[in-house]
C-alpha cells in the first residue's frame, strides 16, 4: 500500500512526519497551511494516485493527514474521491473545530487533549512499537504546542517552535522538497539536545552553527553566503523553470527568495545566459537585480512605475494576488509584461 501523508506547516505538522518516517518507508509527504492549500495539495495526492494506478491498476492507497481539520464538504469530497481509486484515508487531529467531522466520518481521529504529533506517535507506536527517544521528543512538540507550560519540557518546545517557524531560509514554494528536507534535518537536531540539564539553552545557543552544518557543503563561509550558495545552486538547475522574458532579454522569477541582493548577483555571476533577476513577495513588492546587461530602473519604471538604479531597482505590484503556487505566481508577472508591451506597441 502507497501511503501519502499531508500535514500542517508548523512544528507539530512537520513533527508528525518525522515520526511517520521514523516507523514507516516509502511514504509521500506534502504539507499545507489551512484554506484553498489544503485542497491544492489533495489534489497533487490525487494526481500521485492516478499516476501509480497507471502502472499498477490493483494499487491501493491510504491518504494520512495530521494536525489539519477539515471542512464538512472536503470530508464528504476527499472521501467520495479516494473511494474511486481504490484508496482510504485516515486523519489524526486535534482541533475542536473538526468535531462535527469527526462524530461523522470514522476515519476522522479527534483528540484535542493531545497535539498531532502526539496522536500520532501513540497511534503508530501501539502497532510497531514504542521508542523513547521519539517519545521525549514527541513530549517536547506536545507541551509547547498545547501549551504546557508546568510541563519540564516546555522551554525547549518554545525553542523548537520558532527554529521552524524561522526557517525561511529555503523557500517552500518554489523548493517544496528542500525545504521539508532542511525543517526534518533541524527536528532530527533536537535529539542531540534533549537528555541535556537545560536543553532549550544549549539548542538556542547551537542553532546558528547547526544552520551552518546545513548548507556547509567543501568549505566554511557566513550562513548568508552559504545560503546563497546553496539557493543559487538549486536555482541554476531548475533555471528555465524560472526564467522570464522581457523585451527580449531572458531572467529569472523567484518568489520570497529572500537576501536578494545577494542571491540575485550570485546567480546573475554564476548565470551569464540570464540577464536580469527578479523576487515578487507576498507583500506585492517586486526587487530587480542586473548585472550590467540590461537598465532594471527602466524596467521596474515601465512595469511598475517604480525605479532605482541601472542595476537595483524596485516597485509594487498593486494587482498582485499572493498564490501557494509558483506557477500562479509566475502566470501574473508575465501577464504583467504582455500588458505593458502591447501598451508599449500600441502607442508606437
Amino acid at each position: 500500500m502507497k501511503i501519502y501523508h499531508l500535514s500542517h506547516t508548523d512544528l507539530d505538522g512537520y513533527s508528525a512526519q518525522l515520526v511517520v518516517a521514523h516507523y514507516l518507508s516509502g511514504v509521500e509527504f506534502f504539507n499545507a497551511n489551512y484554506g484553498k492549500e489544503i485542497v491544492e495539495k489533495f489534489d497533487q495526492i490525487l494526481g500521485k494516485i492516478d499516476e501509480n494506478l497507471q502502472t499498477n491498476p490493483d494499487a491501493k492507497s491510504l491518504v494520512l493527514i495530521t494536525d489539519l481539520n477539515l471542512l464538512p464538504a472536503q470530508c464528504e469530497k476527499f472521501q467520495t474521491q479516494l473511494a474511486q481509486k481504490n484508496a482510504k484515508i485516515l486523519l489524526l487531529d486535534h482541533h475542536q473545530s473538526g468535531a462535527e467531522c469527526a462524530q461523522k466520518y470514522p476515519w476522522y481521529l479527534l483528540d484535542n487533549s493531545r497535539c498531532a504529533t502526539k496522536i500520532t506517535y501513540d497511534f503508530f507506536s501501539a502497532i510497531f512499537g514504542e521508542d523513547e527517544e521519539l517519545a521525549k521528543f514527541v513530549k517536547v512538540v506536545n507541551a509547547v504546542d498545547i501549551w504546557l507550560k508546568d510541563e519540564s519540557e516546555f522551554e525547549l518546545g518554545k525553542v523548537c517552535l520558532g527554529m521552524v517557524s524561522n526557517a525561511k531560509e529555503i523557500n517552500k514554494i518554489m523548493f517544496e522538497e528542500q525545504s521539508r528536507e532542511y525543517i526534518n534535518f533541524l527536528l532530527n537536531k533536537i535529539f542531540e539536545f534533549q537528555n541535556l540539564s537545560e536543553p532549550h539553552i544549549a539548542l538556542d545557543d547551537a542553532l546558528h552553527a547547526i544552520k551552518k552544518s546545513f548548507f556547509n557543503s567543501d568549505r566554511n563561509d557566513t550562513l548568508s553566503n552559504l545560503i546563497s550558495d546553496y539557493v543559487v545552486t538549486l536555482l541554476g538547475a531548475q533555471k528555465e523553470r524560472f526564467s522570464i522574458q522581457y523585451e527580449g532579454f531572458k531572467g529569472i522569477l523567484t518568489y520570497n527568495i529572500g537576501n536578494v541582493s545577494v542571491i540575485g548577483n550570485d546567480f546573475l555571476t554564476r548565470n551569464p545566459d540570464m540577464d536580469f533577476f527578479i523576487d515578487v513577495t507576498s507583500k506585492k513588492t517586486l526587487s530587480f537585480r542586473a548585472n550590467g546587461k540590461v537598465d532594471v530602473s527602466a524596467m521596474a519604471k515601465n512595469l511598475l512605475g517604480g525605479g532605482g538604479h541601472a542595476n537595483a531597482s524596485g516597485g509594487i505590484f498593486i494587482g498582485f494576488k499572493d498564490a501557494n503556487s509558483y506557477e500562479a505566481i509566475k502566470s501574473q508577472i508575465e501577464q504583467l509584461i504582455n500588458l505593458k508591451t502591447q501598451k508599449a506597441d500600441n502607442e508606437i
